[in-house]
């Protein structure tokens, strides 16, 4: 899941085709969006463009906007991991909306308040969820520190699972800042 505030503040042109709807303004603000879900192989490597991608269906991307707001984002998380997953895209976006909405996200305004670690990020994310434990998220940061992503591990039958090492993401200690999402 990639932090929208974030993501918006890095790009050059919020006003571009490829991030309009989610930068811009003119469509509401984005806090959590999900960049993806890819299936893993027990080592670093990740199966990835695994057969020919259809283009997906314009009701699938309509649905999906607000859970990845960016057509282009959907298409391209389809074609590199949906195609290792399902041989259609409703079933891969299906099974990704569902995984994205069981999870539930911490007070994002409190944490963007005062220094972080990744460490306290994965804190906050697990007691935000039951049944996680921090060993299961992974957080990472741009050079700058700044939050962009937080990943969940999932293991066998897509249940949440303990991140492997080269998962995990930021030590625990690295110090996070949370860019606030901005007031309209």
């Amino acid at each position: 899941m990639s932090w929208s505030p974030q993501h918006c503040a890095d790009v050059r042109n919020p006003r571009d085709a490829r991030d309009r709807f989610q930068c811009s303004g003119e469509n509401g603000r984005f806090g959590w969006v999900l960049h993806g879900l890819w299936p893993e192989t027990g080592g670093p490597g990740y199966p990835q463009w695994c057969r020919p991608a259809k283009i997906v269906p314009q009701t699938v991307l309509k649905k999906h906007m607000c859970m990845t707001p960016s057509v282009q984002l959907l298409q391209h998380e389809w074609a590199k991991h949906g195609t290792c997953m399902s041989p259609h895209p409703e079933a891969y976006f299906r099974s990704a909306e569902i995984l994205f909405r069981a999870v539930r996200f911490p007070d994002m305004k409190a944490l963007a308040a005062k220094p972080q670690t990744a460490g306290s990020v994965r804190r906050a994310f697990a007691a935000a969820n039951r049944g996680i434990a921090p060993q299961m998220i992974a957080v990472s940061a741009d050079r700058q520190g700044w939050l962009n992503e937080v990943r969940f591990c999932l293991g066998p039958r897509m249940k949440p699972a303990r991140c492997q090492s080269f998962q995990s993401g930021a030590r625990d200690g690295r110090q996070i800042r949370v860019r606030p999402m901005s007031a309209r």
